[in-house]
């Protein structure tokens, strides 16, 4: 349920003046919910949208968190021409799935629909930085304090409550064909850098064996990877100024392809 606000911590830390575009993809945030599900292909097109707006006649840095990082790796096997780098701060992909997993997942995904998901109330916005803190103790109290307010809105009766959709924790009805994802990778011709938290759970969550994980990485052509040892999955706001050293540094260096 991360916001855009939560990468100004990171933006605080660059060394240099960058034109910085930090959305909020559909129902997270201050954008629009959906009136029904959320289908992954929508954020290639808001992506895409957005890239039409800021950045029409260079290709772009795209910097991702997540699912940011998992759509920027997909658009950039689909629209090459338009992305100059990529960087994915643990945005990996999701756990692969198998046909035969499909009779028991669609059953989940009808289940889920009839009765879908709510996120829980706050008294305060002190209750929601609390929350914060508890899963992301690296945060201060200030960093707390700070997304708590972008994270959630007051309500008309006084409590607190998130500004996201709810609906994102609705199961996605489509299975995550892995063959898809490599064949959109090994499509990317922009130099790719994956950033992961070296006390994340996204290894353990992916299920992948060292060899299934390599097959990820093996499916770009031009990659590296960095790993910050005191960070978790949501590095970007534990250790802020490491990754934006971490992607300065990979923007600016020159590629020398052969």
């Amino acid at each position: 349920m991360d916001v855009s606000a939560s990468f100004q911590f990171l933006v605080d830390a660059l060394s240099r003046d960058w034109r910085v575009f930090a959305p909020d993809w559909r129902g997270f945030g201050l954008s629009e919910w959906n009136q029904g599900t959320y289908w992954f292909q929508d954020y290639l097109a808001d992506l895409d949208a957005l890239i039409d707006c800021c950045s029409q006649d260079a290709p772009v840095n795209l910097v991702g968190h997540s699912l940011g990082g998992t759509v920027a790796c997909i658009y950039g096997g689909v629209r090459p021409e338009r992305v100059r780098r990529i960087v994915s701060l643990e945005g990996f992909g999701v756990p692969r799935n198998t046909p035969s997993e499909a009779p028991h997942h669609y059953a989940r995904w009808l289940a889920e629909l009839s009765n879908p998901p709510r996120f829980r109330p706050y008294a305060s916005f002190a209750e929601v930085a609390e929350r914060l803190k508890k899963n992301n103790p690296r945060l201060t109290e200030s960093q707390a304090a700070f997304l708590a307010q972008h994270w959630a809105k007051q309500t008309e009766t006084g409590g607190v409550e998130l500004l996201s959709d709810p609906k994102h924790k609705i199961v996605n009805a489509v299975l995550y064909r892995l063959e898809e994802a490599l064949a959109c990778w090994r499509n990317v011709t922009a130099p790719v850098l994956w950033v992961a938290g070296g006390a994340s759970w996204i290894r353990d969550w992916l299920k992948d064996s060292s060899e299934e994980f390599d097959q990820r990485k093996l499916a770009f052509r031009n990659f590296s990877e960095c790993v910050i040892p005191d960070a978790g999955h949501m590095l970007h706001l534990e250790q802020p100024a490491q990754v934006a050293t971490i992607i300065e540094k990979f923007l600016d260096t020159i590629i020398c392809k052969p």
